[in-house]
């Protein structure tokens, strides 16, 4: 007897085959739908192979950096100290790759209906192969806005900041074409309290805008500290105020910035983060002396928007990985996509993944619209109510994915588990989530307009009545001011659900809006993924989002 025939036990049966190189462009029927209905169609073949990149390349990348994790190097081994951030290659591939595709300039240097939403889909695209280096690229296309409030200084910084070159030598800025731009605003003893900083702002000469001071103190975190330049706040004679802090002084000398290590960081691992010193710090006033919170708000607006993107480029992942698994694997005989409960999962999983789609791209273009006063308004509120609303939603949506996959979706060869890691991040960074229900109350209460924008979006239900009965109902909820900080997550949920059911009604798909209506409005579904009420063709609703050609 041949023993060995059966000592052989490793044929391996009953596997997906592999995504590797998938365009994740042309594996997403909704990311190309909802791109053409927000005016992006311009920009379809663009985007297209920013696709290819990121399921491609960039996803094999994306592992390796997050492998690699970047390290600290104080001094030289001369002794000299250079605070320097080290990364693996494949990082630095993953930069290159989206600073010259436009990520971090798009809508700036060829504004245009629909630039905003084709940026978006780009980083949604990136995000999915590896989102820790939106970091810097989010605050690079982000403070934009905010240094345009000091137009001598953006004159000299913002055609470095919007050029499409990556340079990620530790050199001044004179000597390289392309910047990129990081963060540094919480301190240990305040957190989002950033009115608390005890950071300290000395001017070099004459004070004022456009002026150069000296900072001294200590930012708890600093997003990205291998960047050219960041945006920081310290308090002056006259208040908080926002200051644009290089690396290196204008003599090429290094800047008194000291990196005194880097975060032990959840997930986020391929980036940066870390707690700086400032011991007498060049830097130059941005904006109004003593309005600091409202100058670098023109960068957060921007950066909170990534979040939402960024979460929902998580969640479509980990959906894709899902019933890509699902619609390969057999349980029992029969394919898991063919089996009514999980369609059930798998079909929830992707009504809340499109949804959240949806609500950051009609984000993206309110943007391109900041001209139209309601758009104006309505991207205020949005900003915030999406911001907290799809970054909740994305840790409990990717573990319930995770769980579809078994083992499978435990192990770290999947990308599920980085996803998980990575999801909490966008909920914490720029305001947690309280801060952002609390300025939601703030946008409807103190700022004219934007209640009135907010109804004028969701109009009187769109022929649904569940949808009406929400919409008189939010109003109601409006009215009544009793405690109102205490229900301001309800009301943040309530907001944001009302414009996902319109975005989804408005768009025509009878059976995606249907199956959100009537799990989120109407009453039939849980809060648990897997429970939506019968009589929904899941089947149909799951195909729309499952990888086809594999």
């Amino acid at each position: 007897m041949n023993l060995h025939q059966f000592a052989e036990t490793h044929e391996v049966t009953n596997q997906p085959p592999p995504l590797d190189g998938a365009n994740l462009y042309r594996i997403d029927l909704p990311l190309q739908q909802w791109m053409q209905r927000f005016d992006a169609g311009w920009a379809e073949s663009r985007v297209d192979a920013y696709g290819a990149l990121a399921g491609g390349p960039l996803m094999e990348a994306g592992f390796l950096a997050n492998q690699n994790k970047p390290v600290f190097a104080s001094h030289d081994r001369f002794g000299h100290r250079i605070d320097l951030v080290e990364f693996h290659p494949a990082y630095h591939q993953l930069m290159q790759a989206a600073i010259e595709g436009g990520l971090t300039s798009l809508p700036w240097t060829h504004p245009q209906a629909g630039a905003h939403v084709a940026r978006a889909a780009m980083t949604y695209l990136h995000s999915q192969a590896e989102a820790g280096s939106g970091c810097p690229l989010t605050m690079t296309f982000a403070c934009v806005p905010a240094l345009k409030l000091q137009p001598d200084i953006a004159r000299q910084w913002l055609p470095k900041i919007l050029a499409t070159e990556y340079d990620p030598r530790n050199v001044g800025m004179q000597h390289k074409a392309g910047l990129t731009i990081g963060m540094a605003m919480t301190e240990k003893q305040g957190g989002t309290d950033v009115r608390a900083n005890t950071t300290r702002a000395y001017p070099v000469g004459a004070p004022g805008p456009g002026q150069a001071y000296e900072l001294v103190g200590h930012k708890w975190f600093c997003s990205a500290p291998m960047c050219d330049a960041f945006l920081t706040l310290a308090q002056t004679d006259k208040g908080l105020t926002c200051f644009l802090l290089p690396r290196h002084r204008p003599d090429d000398s290094r800047n008194q910035f000291y990196i005194q290590r880097l975060k032990n960081k959840l997930g986020n691992l391929s980036n940066a983060s870390s707690e700086v010193e400032f011991r007498g710090a060049l830097a130059w006033m941005i904006g109004e002396e003593g309005r600091g919170v409202p100058t670098i708000i023109e960068m957060v607006a921007m950066t909170r928007f990534d979040c939402m993107v960024g979460s929902s480029s998580l969640m479509r992942q980990a959906l894709t990985q899902a019933s890509h698994h699902c619609a390969h694997r057999r349980v029992g005989g029969r394919l898991l996509s063919e089996q009514p409960l999980m369609q059930n999962v798998l079909a929830d999983l992707a009504l809340e993944s499109e949804a959240a789609l949806a609500l950051s791209l009609r984000m993206g273009r309110a943007l391109d619209h900041q001209d139209d006063a309601q758009e104006a308004k309505f991207s205020r509120l949005v900003t915030a109510v999406g911001k907290y609303w799809i970054c909740k939603r994305a840790p409990a949506m990717i573990n319930e994915a995770a769980e579809c996959m078994g083992g499978a979706g435990y192990v770290e060869d999947s990308i599920l588990p980085r996803l998980y890691r990575e999801a909490p991040v966008n909920s914490t960074w720029e305001g947690s989530g309280n801060v952002q229900c609390l300025d939601v109350l703030r946008a409807l209460s103190k700022e004219p307009g934007v209640l009135d924008a907010l109804f004028a979006e969701l109009g009187e239900g769109h022929g649904d009545r569940r949808l009406a009965a929400h919409i008189v109902a939010l109003k109601d909820s409006f009215r009544d001011t009793a405690d109102i900080q205490y229900r301001a997550r309800q009301l943040t949920e309530d907001i944001a659900l009302g414009l996902q059911a319109k975005l989804l009604l408005e768009a025509g798909n009878d059976l995606v809006s249907e199956a959100f209506i009537a799990s989120r409005l109407g009453g039939q579904g849980g809060r648990v993924y897997g429970t939506l009420p019968r009589g929904l063709d899941v089947a149909a609703i799951l195909a729309r989002s499952t990888p086809q050609g594999f």
